[in-house]
């Protein structure tokens, strides 16, 4: 089971699909936060911070993993790419009577991006994982 997780979640192999699954995630996210009523059910479940950090380390991940590079530059693609998507993310939500975009939401969304991808960066580098 191990050895499946690793050939999905780390080798070349896959890491263009993992890239573009986090867009695909990305667009979802979006999406199911327009639908009236989405958030407030979420709510239920969970804070706004705490899912916002686990959805953003998610696309991070999938992101720093899913691109090429040395590790630092993995980190910064991630971190960059994560705070486009986080604003994109806030400004459509402000364009929606239903919801308003927040500077907090995109902090949340880059802090967990920059923990994330630090420690992608640390493993990453102490593991030598093939890239």
């Amino acid at each position: 089971m191990l050895k499946l997780l690793h050939l999905l979640l780390l080798t070349p192999a896959h890491a263009r699909l993992r890239y573009w699954g986090a867009m695909a995630l990305f667009a979802l996210i979006v999406i199911i936060g327009s639908i009236p009523g989405a958030r407030a059910d979420a709510a239920e479940v969970a804070s706004g911070v705490v899912l916002h950090s686990c959805a953003y380390a998610v696309l991070t991940f999938l992101i720093f993993t899913g691109s090429t590079g040395t590790p630092p530059q993995r980190a910064s693609k991630a971190v960059l790419t994560i705070a486009a998507m986080g604003f994109i993310d806030e400004a459509v939500q402000s364009f929606l009577p239903y919801r308003h975009g927040a500077f907090g939401d995109w902090m949340v969304d880059c802090s967990a991006a920059v923990i994330t991808s630090s420690l992608l960066w640390a493993l990453w580098t102490n593991r030598k994982v093939a890239t």
